[in-house]
């Protein structure tokens, strides 16, 4: 029997590391001295994705900490509101919820400010995570931010050797944000010192270039992040659709053209609904054409996400995916 207040279950997403409220500028295209007003857009690339993957039907959990403050217990009232178990959530009492002040350029792109000096998302300890939760997991999936500091960077590993232990299917999304880390060596070597522990890596078309270095965006380059270990490896190219890597087949799936607004949250409902499908059918990640049905269908919900500001407001349901596909 499962332990109260765990999903019984193993349809189980649990995501794992930060949530953070965003403070984007009313008006696009502005620097964050020029903004004059900003709207509070709740965010943090684990939170999303945990949240995507509750707003197209599937189960799903988050494991991180907030400040015991307002902004804290707000963000948790948003993933209890959007159908995520709070088992995992802790809150900190000396230390505040982490905010990132977000310029929305003109062509709809992002720069980041960040104010996390600590935040109460750094000073998640190994011994405060809720392992049965964790244990319950059928995917666990996780970022690099909470890789950047401890004692979090300790409860990071904590719970992925616990997840890989009872057999859980580890999804990574290194999620780079720069500004945050001490240096760009730095953020390479943490980023790339967990990287053969993930069954499942998406990465964008800018991390690509920063972790190998090059420059090109190609099956060649890829494939230099390819592990033995890995069963599928995503690039997620925007407009441009996105490729994928397998041990058996590779290949690239086009993206839908929208109006895009701000692509806050975009690479977060993309992996939400590709780890949906995955936990509903496990053979799609040996099986070319139902992997390529998914991908579809994981592009339609990062398009739908880039056409409204704010990620959380913009996730997709099932239908709304169904109807862009339908409709294409």
């Amino acid at each position: 029997m499962a332990p109260i207040g765990v999903p019984s279950d193993k349809s189980l997403i649990v995501s794992f590391g930060e949530m953070l409220i965003d403070f984007v500028p009313t008006e696009s295209g502005v620097s964050l001295a020029e903004a004059p007003g900003f709207l509070k857009a709740p965010g943090g690339a684990p939170a999303n994705v945990a949240i995507a993957v509750a707003r197209l039907g599937g189960k799903a959990s988050f494991v991180g900490k907030l400040g015991d403050d307002e902004f804290g217990h707000m963000l948790a009232d948003i993933l209890k509101k959007n159908g995520v178990s709070e088992d995992g959530i802790l809150f900190d009492h000396g230390a505040r919820t982490a905010l990132a002040f977000v310029t929305l350029r003109a062509d709809g792109e992002r720069e980041f400010m960040f104010y996390r000096n600590p935040s109460a998302d750094m000073l998640l300890k190994p011994e405060e995570l809720n392992l049965d939760l964790i244990r319950s997991s059928k995917v666990f999936h996780y970022g690099s931010i909470s890789l950047i500091v401890e004692p979090c960077r300790s409860a990071h590993l904590k719970a992925m050797e616990v997840a890989k232990q009872s057999g859980a299917l580890l999804s990574y999304d290194p999620n780079l944000r720069l500004p945050l880390w001490p240096s760009a060596d730095e953020a390479r070597k943490q980023i790339l010192s967990i990287w053969d522990k993930a069954d499942v890596i998406k990465v964008s078309d800018v991390e690509l270039e920063f972790l190998t270095g090059s420059d090109k965006i190609d099956d060649e380059t890829a494939m230099k992040l390819w592990h033995p270990n890995l069963t599928l490896l995503l690039v997620t190219l925007g407009e441009k659709g996105s490729r994928y890597y397998t041990k058996n087949f590779h290949g690239s799936v086009d993206a839908f053209h929208v109006n895009t607004v701000d692509t806050t949250g975009a690479g977060d409902s993309f992996v939400g609904a590709l780890l949906c499908k995955i936990v509903e059918d496990p053979t799609i990640l040996e099986n070319e054409s139902k992997l390529r049905e998914v991908l579809k269908f994981a592009n339609a919900c990062g398009a739908i996400t880039t056409t409204k500001k704010g990620a959380i407001p913009a996730l997709p349901t099932e239908a709304d995916a169904l109807a862009l596909i339908k409709g294409a």
